[in-house]
């Protein structure tokens, strides 16, 4: 079975983004993209809530064609055209998307059925709202955090919603020079 691993920015008191939405605080830097590069070429599916998703299309798609493109401007527009999108909206209409599903309702029905095709890792993205829901029905199987050193104080929380402990097991982690540090948590099931 296919895993849900949530990727996310986080503050070092769990906040996921300012109270207005801002994530002017999140360290990032060629050697995060380097080492994100590398782990993301391992999904072969993206998932995103509605918001992310807008955002994403309207960099992605064209990036690596922008006379300033970066290398891994280029390398993450590459992945993003290939990867199949997989997008959690009650909104967004499927006609003309190309490469995406839409999942619009029955959740942890679609997100089972989702986990069960061939593929490797599906991997969230930000979409903080499509975090909850999924907490909501036990459907993420590890966490791949980047705790940025700063405390906000407010914000929008990463774990928030969902009624029973989740219980983790830390996997790996890795400290940036910028003094990012990621933690790699699975979630423990037993």
């Amino acid at each position: 079975m296919r895993k849900i691993i949530s990727f996310m920015h986080v503050s070092l008191d769990g906040f996921v983004s300012g109270p207005n939405g801002e994530m002017d605080w999140i360290k990032v830097d060629e050697e995060i993209f380097d080492y994100v590069g590398k782990r993301i070429s391992e999904g072969d599916t993206a998932l995103y809530g509605r918001v992310t998703y807008q955002m994403m299309e309207s960099y992605w798609p064209t990036a690596a064609d922008m006379p300033t493109a970066t290398r891994h401007d280029i390398e993450h527009s590459k992945w993003y055209s290939k990867v199949q999108k997989v997008v959690l909206s009650k909104t967004i209409q499927v006609e003309g998307l190309a490469n995406t599903k839409i999942i619009s309702d029955n959740l942890s029905e679609s997100i089972n059925d989702l986990k069960q095709q061939a593929g490797r890792e599906i991997l969230l993205f930000g979409s903080p709202t499509a975090t909850h829901a999924l907490m909501q029905h036990n459907l993420i199987d590890g966490y791949w955090l980047f705790v940025n050193p700063i405390i906000l104080g407010q914000g929008v929380p990463l774990f928030t919603g969902f009624k029973d402990k989740i219980k983790l097991k830390l996997s790996d982690t890795h400290q940036f020079t910028s003094g990012v540090t990621e933690l790699n948590y699975f979630v423990d099931r037993q």
